[in-house]
């Protein structure tokens, strides 16, 4: 069989992977574009030459990479190598104009992978008098970064044909690389685009500031959590932190869900699943760390019932956004809190994390361990959620993604530990960059060692396009053997 897998295996092919990404560098262009108008409107001429530059350079790399002839077929390892591409590329280059901030190069690339991979970690001491480009450009990095630069790609220019594993294919329809990935990806593009209109339109009615509707909008629905004050959603009043908690938890849902209910077609049974286990999810991480709260922490009622439901939802939707420092948590808040990042909500959302319907076919898969401990030998019991039959290659996936998570999350943890960090507040900062969540104890610091933060960074990478992509692009096989033939 392994001999037979060999044979029938295919490397990635050069020419598809710089023709694509060439598409993909002038998507980025066009995409850059945006901050540098922003920073002519602010009047940021320093910022404004580095952005045109940045635009220059990848319209020039794009246009000559793109006009390569390849067959518009890709291949899955191809796919996930353009995608893996890009999320390096992007964080490199945009931490130039970046720097323009006052950051050194490491913080830079920090604050550039935090923003593309919708993480919300930061290293900046203090947002107060950062240039507005500066604000404004992370927050749109995490709105484009939410939705996937390559479901843009392939919804405005790139031609049908490029699987892009984990981001712009929804599980049901992977079979369907030459239509259906397109037609998935301009749906997901017409929600997002009116979940990100509305986000703006409820912001300014509950009385935030037209800049700051715009920048907390852009991060909730990309469940990003970069926000324009150091205090994130401390300084904004009770109604419009419950509203960018409520954005937060709409970007955590399914993207595909609200184009189902609002064309009212037929959907099926794991579909109308994941939205209401994402809600449950959040209520019983915000009762836990309530409890927590008042019982281990001592904090008052009024405090708990305040606090509570606002950070639980955006670590469970991996958001990010806080209304009080989670430094000042008590243990088992923390413990709590670090699950949900790493759990993470719907597939096929804007959230990180390993998702929640893999835990669900996790517990389905125990759950029928325990029941053939009861039942005679004859009997036959299969894992079923939702009333579906799930079939052995996708339990094999969903709990090797969630073995995998663990297992990156140890080995990130352990150098924190080695180096002084304390354990469980080095565990909620490796949780809370591999669930992309961004909440902090204040761990990741402009001080931390530049070995941490390359850790960190990793994590942030690995997370946001759940590991996979990264080992198919280690894997030898990946680069070297028989490439089909073009056609």
């Amino acid at each position: 069989m392994a001999k037979q897998a060999t044979e029938l295996r295919y490397a990635v092919r050069f020419r598809v992977v710089f023709k694509y990404f060439g598409q993909l560098c002038l998507v980025l262009a066009v995409l850059t574009m945006v901050p540098l108008v922003m920073s002519l409107i602010f009047g940021e001429r320093t910022i404004t030459l580095r952005y045109a530059v940045v635009v220059c350079g990848l319209a020039s790399l794009g246009w000559g990479t793109s006009r390569l002839r390849a067959p518009s077929r890709v291949q899955a390892n191809e796919g996930m190598v353009l995608v893996g591409i890009m999320f390096l590329f992007t964080p490199l280059v945009m931490c130039y104009p970046m720097m323009s901030s006052g950051l050194s190069f490491p913080d830079a690339l920090f604050e550039a992978v935090s923003a593309v991979t919708t993480t919300g970690l930061s290293t900046k001491a203090t947002l107060v008098g950062a240039p507005k480009t500066f604000l404004f450009a992370r927050a749109w990095m995490q709105w484009y970064g939410g939705l996937g630069i390559v479901v843009l790609s392939l919804a405005l220019v790139m031609e049908p044909g490029l699987l892009a594993k984990g981001l712009a294919v929804a599980e049901a329809e992977s079979d369907d690389l030459a239509g259906g990935t397109r037609a998935y990806a301009r749906s997901v593009l017409k929600v997002y685009g009116i979940l990100t209109a509305l986000g703006v339109i409820g912001s300014l009615a509950v009385g935030v500031g037209f800049f700051d509707s715009l920048l907390y909008t852009f991060a909730a629905v990309s469940t990003g959590g970069f926000a324009p004050h150091d205090d994130s959603l401390g300084s904004l009043g009770w109604l419009a932190q419950g509203w960018i908690t409520l954005l937060c938890l709409a970007g955590a849902v399914p993207l595909l869900f609200y184009h189902q209910r609002f064309k009212k077609q037929r959907r099926v049974a794991v579909g109308n699943l994941q939205p209401k286990a994402v809600v449950i999810a959040c209520v019983v991480a915000s009762l836990a760390v309530g409890a927590s709260m008042r019982l281990s922490g001592g904090m008052a009622w009024p405090q708990v019932l305040h606090h509570a439901p606002l950070l639980a939802f955006s670590a469970q939707t991996t958001a990010g956004f806080a209304s009080l420092p989670c430094a000042h948590l008590d243990a088992g808040s923390k413990l709590i809190l670090i699950f949900s990042m790493l759990a993470g909500g719907g597939m096929g959302s804007t959230a990180g994390g390993f998702k929640l319907l893999r835990l669900l076919m996790a517990v389905s898969v125990f759950r029928v361990i325990l029941l053939r401990t009861c039942l005679p030998k004859h009997a036959v019991i299969e894992p079923r959620l939702a009333g579906r039959r799930l079939h052995d290659d996708e339990l094999r996936a969903a709990l090797l993604l969630i073995l995998l998570f663990v297992v990156v999350a140890s080995l990130s943890w352990l150098p924190f530990v080695a180096m002084g960090y304390g354990p469980l507040d080095s565990l909620f900062e490796v949780g809370s960059a591999l669930g992309t969540a961004g909440l902090s104890v204040g761990v990741a610091s402009a001080g931390l060692p530049a070995l941490l933060k390359g850790i960190l960074c990793v994590d942030m990478l690995m997370g946001r396009l759940e590991i996979i992509a990264w080992l198919v692009m280690l894997y030898p096989g990946t680069w070297f053997g028989r490439r089909m033939e073009d056609t």
